[in-house]
């Protein structure tokens, strides 16, 4: 299955080959692939890492007809590695490249056409992830401060609002609900249940949101109940739901324009803060429900909802499962360890090129990776080898810190995305968490 899957998985441009007047021919297009010696993509420190470059089109492998630049990376450097300007040839070119310590290297390849666009290609190879660390030590009173957050949200009544909305299944229960909290915006979100349950019967599913600006997914919650579970889906940011496009459009280039960043010289004003006690405030909801089986909390989510998976793992020890995919808000301080920090580069550096200090330490009370630490649940995470936003050393060094019964899915030829088949694995899991079949999942 894996061999399959690497063969068809290029990182791939194209560039059409217009037919001349009058011709009717199929399309052809340029495409650069980069491949490692191993299928795994993974290495020992100390070992060789070849890349294979090579450009096609269509079927034929192409020579001449443009140049093609490459280089090798640590995502933060490329002068110590390999780079250089030839000709395609009649054999794949093969570039190597090394790390003395854990971490990734990436290997970029642009082909330029004689007449045309330049597609581009990569790949990338992993050295000892599993020995990736903690970039900082979690700092030394984190529980107690994220103690002294959830007790003043616990000070806040629940106090549900409910409205029904309606769904095409017949089978299940729809609403969108709003709950105030701690942080400046309330829990706005989709919640949805099969509607007929017994007491104590269902597990509970939390669907959290990547980065932006949107409305909560009814589809997301919709899919939790149809497997039967207590399934909700929020938005990031405590938006109403179900607004107009504009409506986010305007939120979006307006007060929630630069939220990444806001506030982040403190703990206690950086927008994160907020963020996170909305899935606490969400898990209260959800198993405050007579029909929560008192055991499964799951929560789910990809990018910015993957880092908040992995925060819900490690700030509420009533969630039993996360499933993290291409996790963001993780390694804010990774700088400070030599490496690339991932999304969304939280802290800058200051006129000395060091992180800057105030931010930094603001940064530590929001890493996904520190939460991690603190979390037991079971878990299953992806990871793109070539991710930019969200580097695969950040994902590692949350999933190193993991303490609970783990997996991972390592895709060298994937960037940052979440195509179905880590979609359909992350449900899988779910279904295997709760003790379901796919067999007992409405379809």
């Amino acid at each position: 299955m894996f061999r399959r899957r690497f063969a068809v998985c290029f990182f791939v441009a194209t560039l059409l080959c217009v037919p001349m007047a009058g011709e009717v021919v199929a399309q052809a297009a340029y495409t650069v692939k980069v491949t490692t010696d191993r299928e795994s993509a993974i290495y020992s420190v100390g070992d060789t890492a070849t890349f294979s470059i090579s450009v096609w089109l269509g079927e034929k492998s192409v020579t001449g007809a443009g140049t093609l630049e490459y280089s090798v990376d640590d995502f933060l450097d490329a002068k110590e590695f390999a780079n250089g300007q030839l000709e395609p040839g009649t054999k794949p070119i093969t570039v190597t490249g090394e790390l003395s310590a854990p971490g990734f290297l990436r290997c970029l390849a642009t082909f330029t056409p004689t007449a045309g666009k330049p597609v581009r290609g990569a790949a990338g190879a992993a050295f000892s992830p599993d020995k990736i660390g903690l970039s900082l030590p979690v700092p030394v009173d984190f529980d107690e401060f994220w103690d002294e957050q959830k007790r003043q949200l616990a000070e806040i009544p629940l106090d549900p609002k409910l409205t029904s909305v309606k769904h095409n299944d017949a089978s299940i229960e729809c609403y969108d609900l709003q709950t105030p909290c701690l942080g400046g915006a309330p829990v706005s979100g989709y919640f949805a249940k099969p509607k007929v349950a017994e007491a104590r019967t269902l597990p509970a599913i939390l669907w959290v949101h990547g980065a932006g600006v949107r409305s909560s997914s009814l589809t997301n919650a919709a899919k939790g109940a149809q497997a039967g579970m207590l399934s909700m889906d929020i938005n990031a940011h405590g938006l109403p739901n179900g607004q107009p496009p504009e409506f986010y459009t305007e939120q979006s280039a307006g007060p929630l324009k630069d939220y990444r960043s806001a506030r982040r010289e403190s703990r206690d004003t950086i927008y994160f803060r907020g963020m996170f006690l909305r899935i606490v405030r969400a898990i209260d909801f959800l198993t405050s429900q007579p029909e929560w089986d008192g055991r499964h909390v799951v929560v789910i989510g990809h990018s910015q909802g993957g880092g908040q998976s992995l925060v819900a793992g490690g700030i509420d020890d009533r969630v039993t499962m996360i499933a993290p995919g291409v996790p963001a808000i993780c390694d804010h301080s990774g700088r400070a360890a030599g490496r690339i920090n991932g999304w969304p580069k939280l802290v800058p550096d200051g006129p000395d090129g060091k992180p800057d200090p105030q931010i930094l330490e603001a940064a530590r009370y929001v890493d996904a990776v520190n939460f991690a630490t603190r979390c037991k649940a079971e878990a299953i995470m992806s990871v793109g080898f070539i991710d930019a936003v969200c580097p695969p050393s950040s994902c590692y060094a949350a999933y190193n810190a993991l303490s609970g019964k783990k997996s991972i899915i390592n895709e060298p030829l994937m960037g940052h995305a979440a195509p179905a088949h880590i979609h359909e694995a992350f449900f899988a899991k779910v279904l295997e968490h709760v003790g379901k079949t796919p067999a007992e999942v409405k379809q």
